[in-house]
């Protein structure tokens, strides 16, 4: 029986313009579990399984410390779901798992594409590990969706990697549903429009409804073997409405990982 580890990386060093996102974990778990909601998906599968093993929230004081954390949880092949933190946190989980999935897909659920090749002289910044995947072969396929702020220098990067990029510009997520190797998801919170999740760092308007996301979630044709939830900033929300959306998104994933 394969099971789902779940860890909460407690780290938000490398985000620019705001900090906060290290705060995120813990009150996730709390909203998952306030009462609020139950812990069914909407395929009427239940997270309170055996299946699924919480190991808490861990304190980063060096950045590839995530990596090693992760390797721990995925030893005899478990799948491990992470509540972060930065988007910087993806490149040490990634990494982690390409010691056991030599052919990995990604689905990268984001306002930003996050492929600079470096961000305010950070190589590791949470704008780049996109980049750092890709450069490093850890992934066969990169699949960027509720991209809405690509400029110059990504543009190149995503076409010097061969990023398949679907714009909210003229989206169409029918186009987007079979994967054929193992698949990790990584949803950055500012994917959703504003509206739905106003408790994020960086504001981007025209973005994607939760319907959409938890459609596309619901829908992909594959075997998901890890995911993050990621830039969930507790400081600039709204009645917990983000975070709200975000528990309801760990539940969706989840419920897809134990398919």
């Amino acid at each position: 029986m394969s099971i789902i580890n779940i860890q909460g990386i407690n780290y938000d060093e490398k985000s620019s313009y705001q900090k906060g996102p290290r705060k995120a974990p813990k009150l996730i778990r709390e909203l998952l579990h306030c009462g609020s909601m139950n812990l069914f998906t909407e395929n009427v599968v239940s997270i309170n399984d055996d299946r699924v093993v919480d190991n808490g929230d861990f304190e980063i004081s060096t950045y590839f410390d995530i990596e090693k954390i992760t390797l721990n949880h995925l030893n005899e092949n478990n799948k491990v779901f992470t509540l972060g933190g930065d988007h910087s946190i993806t490149f040490p989980i990634i990494k982690a798992h390409s010691n056991i999935y030599p052919k990995l897909d990604i689905l990268h659920i984001d306002a930003h594409a996050d492929l600079y090749d470096n961000y305010e002289g950070d190589k590791y910044s949470h704008a780049c590990p996109f980049a750092r995947i890709m450069e490093n072969d850890m992934a066969s396929r990169l699949v960027q969706v509720g991209i809405r702020t690509l400029n110059t220098h990504q543009a190149e990067q995503a076409k010097k990697f061969n990023v398949e990029i679907h714009q909210m510009r003229k989206l169409d997520l029918s186009k987007i549903k079979k994967f054929e190797n193992p698949l990790y998801i990584s949803l950055d919170m500012d994917a959703f429009d504003p509206a739905f999740a106003p408790g994020v760092s960086h504001h981007e308007p025209g973005g994607l409804t939760s319907r959409q996301v938890i459609d596309l979630i619901q829908n992909i044709e594959a075997n998901v073997i890890g995911a993050d939830i990621v830039e969930y900033n507790p400081d600039r929300d709204f009645q917990n409405m983000t975070g709200f959306l975000a528990a309801k998104m760990m539940k969706e994933i989840l419920g897809k990982m134990m398919e």
